[in-house]
């Protein structure tokens, strides 16, 4: 059995692997999803790669109407749409985007994100992890050899830092965990750093109504 093989039966949370519905970072990102408030219209949600619909799911229990994406279809209500293309929804269409780990597998991330906020309503919330790349853990195994592109998924097109997380959400909230085992907290200082995940709340801006 590889170094690889055994990194990944190590229960620690590193963002992914056998954690991948637990881990902290998850977690802090469902728990940033505002209680959708009772009035006369649904409060709208979409949620980008939806796999198995366990997010959909948690959604739907926060009060909201859910539309779910993905590329391919992985549960019945899934519409399959393509995130590396304009999304096929009107301008301010949904008060909530959840997005979690998808847009490290997109073309163009920059071009999708801006797809998210142009189907967000004004002052609507999006919500994304996504890895974090270059945290003090995987810089070190870089130097064993093991660099991000082997330790994350095939199908991975990007390896983000916080640069990169702050060019894409300028106005954005990003937020992090550690340690990653027993007892993590949540964090907002040195999260390029100490964490291995992102955490972002991007709220849509009177700026991005005008563009």
């Amino acid at each position: 059995m590889g170094l690889l093989s055994i990194l990944k039966k190590i229960p620690i949370d590193l963002g992914q692997g056998n954690l991948r519905k637990t881990t902290k970072g998850k977690l802090i990102a469902l728990s940033l999803i505002p209680k959708a408030e009772k009035r006369k219209e649904s409060i709208t949600a979409l949620d980008i790669g939806c796999r198995e619909g366990y997010q959909t799911e948690f959604l739907k229990a926060k009060g909201y109407r859910v539309t779910s994406i993905d590329i391919e279809k992985s549960i019945p209500e899934c519409i399959v749409m393509d995130a590396n293309k304009k999304l096929k929804f009107k301008d301010d269409s949904f008060d909530l985007i959840w997005c979690s780990e998808v847009i490290e597998h997109l073309d163009n991330p920059k071009f999708s994100v801006g797809e998210f906020r142009r189907v967000l309503k004004p002052n609507g919330k999006m919500i994304l992890t996504t890895p974090n790349s270059y945290c003090w853990v995987f810089r070190l195994l870089h130097l064993f050899g093991l660099p991000p592109a082997k330790l994350q998924r095939k199908d991975h097109k990007h390896f983000f830092n916080i640069e990169d997380m702050k060019d894409l959400f300028p106005n954005g909230k990003i937020y992090g965990f550690f340690p990653y085992c027993i007892i993590k907290f949540k964090i907002k200082r040195l999260v390029g750093f100490l964490s291995p995940t992102f955490v972002v709340v991007d709220k849509k801006s009177t700026e991005d109504v005008a563009k």
